[in-house]
């Protein structure tokens, strides 16, 4: 898998149709641009993010290891959240891109504090993704009732 994501990294742009690798590596960079938004990616919001992908994309732990680190990856050497966004947009139906942003405020409410900087991005996130504000925030009640936070 490792090696996969190394080509995705590499490949150039607008290339042959989309793969699975890609869009999980597009959705697994989403998640870990809202864990960082706070400047910090501690435990906590690793494994969450972690039982997200496994859970999400079926993966086993070394695979949702490898695709966190290919993630991260992608963070680092690129700043196109556009175009992660539309990656997601183009290939998760509604229903799908409402389970993200429910994804994403699972991660941005991880470490038990909402900061600023996190829920701005989970907003301009849904509006990437077509999600209205209102399905945004029945996802993020949902979270808050599954994290037991008021």
């Amino acid at each position: 898998m490792m090696n996969r994501i190394k080509e995705l990294l590499s490949r150039p742009k607008n290339t042959e149709t989309l793969k699975g690798d890609e869009l999980e590596l597009a959705a697994a960079a989403l998640l870990v641009e809202a864990a960082v938004m706070d400047g910090t990616f501690d435990d906590t919001e690793r494994q969450v993010v972690l039982e997200l992908l496994m859970d999400r994309f079926s993966l086993d732990n070394a695979d949702a290891e490898q695709l966190l680190s290919g993630a991260e990856d992608a963070i680092e050497q690129s700043n196109e959240l556009y175009t992660l966004a539309r990656t997601v947009k183009d290939n998760f139906d509604h229903d799908q891109r409402v389970g993200m942003i429910e994804m994403l405020w699972r991660v941005a409410y991880a470490d038990g504090v909402l900061h600023d900087y996190e829920a701005n991005l989970v907003r301009r996130l849904a509006g990437l993704l077509y999600v209205s504000d209102r399905d945004s925030g029945e996802a993020r009640k949902r979270v808050l009732e599954q994290m037991s936070i008021k």
